[in-house]
């Protein structure tokens, strides 16, 4: 069923305090949610629900509200409903008009909502994040022809992969999932199979690498010999849940050093090893993203997954897309590094990559700017969410890269508007500080 309405503003509560009653209209997030355009999410959202029975869903502008702090704060489902009973600013900001003392929805409903609305329905979230920075005057409109492009790798949140480990894990749950079916196998290898794997672990850390590659032939010899073992003893019609542990162990079974589309995680398949050079951090296994900020303020005005760790000058069509749909606008140049190099937008748009000779003084200016999505990066792998990636699934992934870029455009604005209120409190005691002094000098000379 469709969402629920809010109630009328007509109807008051005699016995309980209005929130725009107990809070500073002068705050930053009051002042954010006058910016949002929240009848949007209504219309967008609306159509998602097409039965017109059932228990009514959630208020859009609650679960709405609900995601932006969540990313705004770096926060998990569970904490930011638990925050949201202590803050009336939280409140406010989700369109509440009285304060609640109790959970606004349980934290799975935020999940079914991001698999209600899907990607198209995180991009409404991140363009109005867009349109709330251009009417706070934080985005000048003439700032969206030049924007900045990179990308950066996000994180799974999985353990770092081992031979051993995943070796180990694959066998253990084509066991459990074998016995849940009635099979009897002929051996489980329950208790020789962690103490190979602890082994294995130890060797490495020792550096005895053929004493490790022993320990990992044994976990491979036993992870095949259930394969088959289950292979004879599966029933005709074999249960889903059965048939995808065999596949996922079969698949790792023949695995191998120089293999392509390697397995990372049993229960990530998506998870891809990515190498961007970096000295920190050789490898990173998770999925690629297309970053687009613009090249003055550094909003985020594009953000997309790119499965498949393709070469990041075949990402620019895609992310130019997103940015023309997102602003309503072509980009008349585009700012990139090295790693863009011979490519030609498709929409017209002049790319400009970094150490390019003989161009003109002005050009040269502007491409110093391209530097401004390195801290911006930053600033949503360590205030925001961007470091690691909970959501599951390749939708999950898409998702989570556009949320963590409209949690970053209102970090901004808040920043933003923080630095006015302070600016304005700040010049109120300096008028006032004049008006003290010069009031006795004005008494003497009446006198």
């Amino acid at each position: 069923m469709g969402p629920k309405t809010p109630p009328a503003a007509t109807d008051h509560d005699l016995f309980r305090l209005e929130l725009v009653n107990l809070i500073d209209a002068r705050h930053e997030l009051v002042r954010l949610a006058e910016l949002i355009d929240w009848s949007v999410f209504e219309r967008e959202f609306g159509g998602q629900f097409v039965s017109t029975t059932g228990r009514p869903a959630l208020p859009t502008r609650l679960v709405a509200g609900l995601l932006y702090l969540k990313h705004t704060f770096a926060l998990s489902d569970e904490d930011v409903v638990e925050r949201w009973v202590e803050n009336p600013y939280w409140q406010h900001f989700c369109g509440e008009r009285y304060f609640r003392h109790e959970l606004p929805c349980d934290p799975s409903s935020l999940v079914r909502w991001r698999q209600r609305i899907g990607e198209a329905g995180v991009e409404w979230l991140l363009t109005q994040t867009i349109e709330a920075a251009r009417a706070g005057g934080v985005l000048k409109r003439v700032s969206l022809s030049t924007i900045v492009l990179d990308t950066t790798v996000q994180e799974k949140a999985i353990a770092h992969p081992t031979d051993s480990r995943l070796l180990n894990r694959a066998r253990e749950q084509l066991v459990e999932a074998a016995q849940d079916c009635g099979i009897v196998l002929r051996q489980s290898y329950a208790r020789v199979g962690p103490a190979a794997e602890h082994q294995a672990g130890r060797y490495a850390h020792a550096r005895q690498y053929r004493r490790m590659h022993k320990q990992l032939r044994k976990l491979r010899t036993w992870l095949g010999r259930v394969i088959r073992d289950v292979d004879r003893k599966a029933p005709r019609e074999i249960p889903e849940a059965l048939l995808a542990r065999l596949a996922t162990a079969r698949r790792l079974y023949a695995q191998r050093r120089d293999s392509k589309n390697k397995l990372y995680a049993l229960h990530a398949p998506e998870v891809e090893c990515i190498a961007k050079g970096k000295a920190r951090t050789p490898y990173e296994f998770g999925v690629k993203v297309s970053v687009a900020v613009t090249a003055r303020e550094g909003i985020v005005v594009g953000m997309r997954s790119m499965p498949g760790n393709p070469y990041d000058g075949h990402t620019v069509d895609s992310a130019l897309e997103q940015v023309q749909v997102l602003t309503e606008t072509t980009p008349a140049i585009v700012l990139a590094d090295r790693g863009y190099k011979g490519v030609v937008p498709a929409c017209g748009a002049r790319l400009l990559l970094s150490h390019t000779r003989k161009l003109p003084a002005k050009l040269k200016r502007l491409l110093r700017r391209r530097q401004v999505v390195e801290p911006m990066i930053g600033h949503m792998k360590t205030d925001g969410l961007l470091g690691r990636n909970w959501l599951k699934g390749e939708m999950g992934d898409a998702i989570h890269a556009v949320l963590c870029g409209a949690g970053h455009n209102l970090r901004m604005i808040l920043a933003y508007l923080r630095v006015l209120l302070v600016a304005f409190v700040g010049w109120l005691v300096a008028a006032s500080s004049i008006e003290a002094t010069a009031a006795p000098g004005a008494v003497a000379v009446q006198n």
